[in-house]
């Protein structure tokens, strides 16, 4: 991310994604370039998304599985592939062995939800065995690597494999041909890093000025650490929310390319990664996975340096599970400061809970929580309380109210570990 870029040594170019294409149209749909309105007039700029989750499997992953894959020689083609993964590289994967009439055995950690699962099955049909093993994508990654060597099928790599770059890249090429002229700003996830080296190897070779922006969430910044030091390091841990980019360790090809291809890498929080992803379907229709939604997150921290540009968003995934929408809009209300939780210690006498409704509670607060336990021979009983405010700026009045009515309670918005046990 320095001064000095040397776009021509980078592994893949536009031969290779031209290539690329060439395999990637026979599966793959050229995904509409949308002027989305009111991203543009929120922000004072021209906004433009890349609809990739409106692909068959509703991610791009199909176009670099079904390149490498399909690049592959005549007799290891048929003898099939192998490949580990959690959610969408999973679905690209199946999708082309079901499309080329090869088997594929894909490895998925024993946790991985079932509907996702049921997703990698309709895809591949019978031409695909899933294994679920393990607790952790790691352990699904290392078995999946085993079987590679073992029965000599080609393993087919998330992200670090020039082809599967230069099947992202196709993204790239899309954009640039459908712009009248070339965009400002690029903004593209980083999980891997495979897609953000696709798209900019392409347009940063015709467009050099374009500025590509990489977006990580605050709790995986794999690439970010890895730029700072240098080298590629792995994350001890990481928070797993945003799934499709959460990952511990980038790759390394896609270190070297990222390395001299991004501009900046900005960090988004998930909750308002959560919270851009309710308002993409709130105000446009739009279901975008957490990792689809992080560039849109963004725009918001970038609101300076875009106004009056052309920025591309790539929303990168719509494979959003309806059982996680509960947890995005409780995860999107705290960091809008609109949720906040509390124990409370209640007198144990008649009329507690009353007065803290009519004295401590503001007109426009609702409880959406409470669990009360009354303990025996006690003066005080703790209550879990969750109280959503109308606007943030009622945090502060709430909080002395409850001062000047001697209540005692603990903040659990402010104590991770408790938050993150009892909520």
């Amino acid at each position: 991310m320095g001064n000095e870029r040397n776009y021509e040594a980078l592994t893949v170019g536009l031969t290779e994604i031209a290539q690329a294409q060439m395999h990637v149209k026979e599966v793959s749909a050229r995904t509409p370039l949308q002027h989305n309105r009111v991203l543009s007039e929120r922000y004072g700029c021209n906004v433009l998304l890349k609809r990739e989750d409106l692909q068959v499997v509703r991610s791009f992953k199909l176009r670099g599985a079904y390149h490498l894959i399909k690049s592959l020689p005549e007799e290891r083609l048929m003898r099939g592939v192998v490949c580990a993964s959690a959610g969408n590289h999973a679905q690209g994967v199946a999708y082309s062995c079901q499309t080329l009439g090869i088997p594929g055995k894909i490895y998925m950690p024993s946790t991985t939800p079932r509907q996702k699962v049921n997703q990698v099955a309709f895809f591949g049909g019978p031409n695909v065995e899933i294994i679920l093993i393990g607790d952790t994508f790691d352990d699904a990654f290392n078995e999946a690597l085993a079987a590679s060597r073992k029965d000599d099928l080609a393993f087919i790599h998330p992200f670090d494999d020039p082809k599967i770059i230069a099947g992202n890249g196709t993204i790239g090429k899309e954009i640039m041909e459908a712009v009248e002229s070339a965009p400002d700003f690029v903004f593209v996830t980083i999980g891997g890093g495979g897609l953000a080296a696709g798209v900019g190897a392409y347009v940063k070779a015709v467009s050099p000025g374009t500025k590509l922006i990489g977006i990580e969430p605050e709790g995986a910044p794999s690439m970010r650490a890895s730029l700072d030091a240098g080298e590629v390091q792995t994350l001890e841990t990481i928070d797993k929310f945003v799934d499709g980019a959460a990952v511990k360790r980038v790759g390394d090809l896609t270190f070297r390319m990222c390395r001299e291809l991004l501009d900046d890498i900005v960090i988004v929080p998930e909750g308002k990664t959560c919270t851009a992803m309710l308002a993409l379907y709130n105000e446009n229709a739009i279901v975008a996975e957490p990792a689809g939604a992080l560039p849109i997150a963004a725009l918001d921290l970038y609101r300076e340096q875009i106004a009056g540009k052309t920025v591309v968003c790539v929303v990168s995934g719509g494979n959003n599970d309806v059982d996680r929408m509960q947890e995005i809009k409780e995860r999107s209300l705290v960091f809008e400061g609109l949720m906040h939780y509390f124990m409370v210690s209640f007198p144990q006498r008649a009329g507690s809970l009353r007065e803290f409704l009519d004295e401590v509670l503001g007109s426009e607060d609702d409880i959406t929580r409470f669990e009360y336990t009354k303990k025996h021979n006690k003066d005080k009983a703790p209550a879990l309380v969750g109280i959503e405010l109308k606007n943030r700026q009622d945090y502060e009045p709430l909080i002395q109210r409850m001062n000047n009515k001697g209540i005692s309670y603990l903040e659990l918005n402010k104590d991770p570990v408790l938050f993150n046990l009892l909520i």
